[in-house]
């Protein structure tokens, strides 16, 4: 609605009451009422006396006219033209066409408005559209809501306090130590969604049953709890309160039920403590890939490899642990396993998929953004945006900014290709390093590329605002344009399938790799011959990667269609993996309808494939990207505003 100022001395008073429709009597009337003659009739002249009584003469002639009991003048008729059909008119009738031309009611018109107004009201149209639009989408956010809810209920009625959700059979599974991961991973989506019932019942169990798992139980794997629970504990704390440089601007002033966020911060700090074992036993900077919490023990997997991926994206949540509780050997720690990639020899800043921690070395050529090798490139980009905020020449961690700046252009110079015949943009595969082929095969986790991009060309800003600024470098513009054509492709991977959910791995047709009958099974997909779908590769597991970057360009570009994209993946999940019990379901088959099911709800399909739509669909001021970084598994962690001169030795920042 337009703001109507107030009217000063110098403002014309505009009356809009004198454009309400009023009859031929009502004229009159109130002519003679308003004029001098009802305030003083004694001064009346001739003059006006006789225009009244012309009127009065006049408005007879019409009456009588128009009145068969009144006998008026004969009429003359005359011939004006035509041959076939000619055309009468009488002098009867051309009176009364100028008694109608008189006395027709003037056209409607609308009101003058004051100045100011006309201004706001000229854009008035687009705000009601942009409403509606909000609107829009502020319901697609509650579906989404809606759907956490269900898939929480499912997992409270039969697996609370397990690590996973099996839906078909009804039961809970622990596949990744016991931690009731589940839960903690869940724990701030529920916060952003506002559910404060479930914030409660995840603080209650968080409060009162995790110091006792942590106590009793074995064997975690230190990259998935520390991403998984650490993170989901600091991130909790963080949005419930706990840490004041994030309560006034995360978007949210929600007060949260359950216990208080120093709670979430005590069991961080016992969960981290125990972790740190795989740090101090390693004879390098790498650390071992195995913990046993019981005894704060930790050794190096079966092979005795660890994944450059796991071992390189435990900074973000490390170095923010030691910010908050004022002890900087979590961050330390944490950040020597990057300090010590830098010295490693890499081709073009990209790196093999394993490192031993007994020797501090790469192992194997294996090159590819996909599973062991996807957070390393990720997090090179985030732990530099976390610790230096907007300051882009980057401080201490600048080598973190140079290594993925190098990483990008070995990318887009080794792995980047297009398929035929449609010419889609992919990321493949170097499985024999730099001398072996090239490999035509994108995993479903190569999908967080796009929003890494994004975020690496504007620094969490929106394109318009860092372009307003000065931040973007050709380069930027270069690696942006590549996050929106392959984020088009993971999309497309979604919808060249029946079901319209992605696959667990695509191959594409180029000219040196085909393989016939693998097709996604959409027959109306213009791309059914770009993207190939082996058998072994048909499964989805409600992965979050597509989702993700949706939401950030969506944020970065503030194009649409990204929600659109988002809108109907959504519909598709819902469509084919819930499940009627409680909860959703992993997919075997992709390719066909109805799709046979898998029995297992991952963490992650609340702890971040829900999380990154619900916030596709809703404001940018909630969780914005130049103020938070969100973890390899969506757990948003505050930027540094500090610009700490150094990591080892900064002081504790605490609510």
């Amino acid at each position: 609605m337009a703001t109507v100022l107030p009217l000063s001395s110098h403002d014309v008073q505009y009356d809009n009451a004198k454009f309400r429709r009023r009859s031929f009597f009502k004229v009159i009337t109130q002519a003679a009422l308003t004029s001098n003659v009802r305030r003083n009739c004694g001064s009346c002249g001739m003059g006006k006396l006789l225009a009244l009584l012309m009127i009065a003469g006049l408005t007879f002639l019409t009456v009588a006219h128009t009145n068969p009991g009144i006998s008026v003048t004969s009429q003359i008729v005359k011939h004006i033209g035509g041959k076939d059909g000619e055309k009468l008119i009488t002098e009867g009738d051309r009176h009364v066409e100028l008694w109608k031309k008189l006395w027709r009611k003037p056209p409607r018109i609308p009101p003058r408005l004051h100045p100011h107004e006309k201004v706001r009201n000229s854009s008035l149209g687009v705000e009601v559209r942009n409403q509606q639009q909000i609107s829009e989408w502020a319901v697609k956010q509650t579906k989404v809501a809606e759907a956490f809810r269900h898939a929480w209920t499912g997992y409270k009625k039969y697996a609370m306090g397990y690590d996973e959700l099996m839906p078909l059979s009804k039961r809970g599974v622990d596949g990744l130590g016991g931690l009731g991961a589940t839960i903690v991973d869940s724990l701030d989506t529920a916060m952003i969604m506002g559910l404060n019932d479930i914030v409660e019942e995840a603080g209650s169990w968080i409060d009162k049953s995790l110091p006792e798992r942590l106590n009793e139980k074995g064997q975690v794997n230190l990259f998935e709890t520390t991403i998984r629970v650490l993170g989901g504990l600091l991130s909790a704390y963080s949005l419930s309160g706990g840490d004041n440089e994030t309560t006034v601007d995360w978007g949210s002033r929600t007060v949260f039920h359950g216990p208080s966020p120093a709670v979430y911060l005590e069991r961080a700090v016992d969960l981290a403590d125990r972790l740190m074992s795989a740090f101090t036993s390693s004879p390098t900077a790498v650390p071992f890939s195995d913990v046993v919490l019981r005894e704060r023990s930790a050794h190096p997997a079966p092979d005795g490899l660890s994944s450059t991926s796991e071992v390189s994206s435990l900074q973000l949540e490390l170095w923010y642990l030691s910010k908050l509780s004022g002890d900087p050997k979590y961050g330390k720690a944490a950040m020597q396993v990057l300090e010590h990639f830098k010295t490693l020899p890499k081709l073009e800043g990209l790196v093999p998929i394993y490192i031993s921690p007994n020797s501090g070395h790469f192992v194997g050529d294996n090159i590819r953004l996909g599973s062991r090798g996807d957070s390393y490139y990720e997090y090179l980009i985030k732990v530099w945006l976390q610790q230096q905020g907007v300051d882009h020449e980057g401080g201490h961690v600048s080598y973190l900014r140079e290594m993925y700046d190098e990483a990008m252009k070995g990318v887009k110079h080794r792995l980047v290709q297009k398929s035929i015949p449609r010419g889609l943009v992919f990321v493949g595969e170097l499985p024999s390093g730099e001398h072996g082929g090239f490999y035509p095969k994108m995993d479903h986790l190569v999908c967080f590329l796009p929003g890494t991009l994004a975020l690496g060309a504007t620094r969490g800003l929106s394109k318009q605002r860092a372009m307003e600024e000065g931040l973007m470098t050709i380069e930027d513009l270069e690696n942006l344009k590549l996050a929106e054509d392959l984020l088009t492709t993971c999309y497309e991977m979604y919808a060249v399938t029946t079901t319209g959910l992605a696959p667990e791995i695509a191959h594409f047709h180029t000219k040196e790799f085909y393989e016939g009958g693998s097709q996604g099974g959409n027959a109306s997909s213009e791309f059914l011959d770009d993207i190939i779908i082996r058998h072994a590769d048909h499964h989805n597991l409600l992965r979050p990667e597509t989702v993700e970057s949706l939401f950030v360009l969506h944020r970065i570009t503030q194009d649409s269609k990204y929600r659109e994209w988002g809108w109907q993946i959504f519909q598709a999940f819902e469509s084919h993996t819930k499940v009627d019990s409680g909860g959703y379901s992993s997919l075997n088959d992709v390719t066909v309808l109805p799709p046979s099911r898998r029995d297992k709800m991952e963490t992650f399909f609340l702890g971040e494939t829900l999380k990154y739509l619900y916030l596709l669909f809703g404001d940018s001021n909630v969780l914005p990207l130049d103020r938070f970084v969100f973890n390899t598994e969506a757990h948003p962690l505050p930027i540094s505003r500090k610009g700490i001169e150094n990591v080892h030795t900064f002081q504790t920042e605490v609510a």
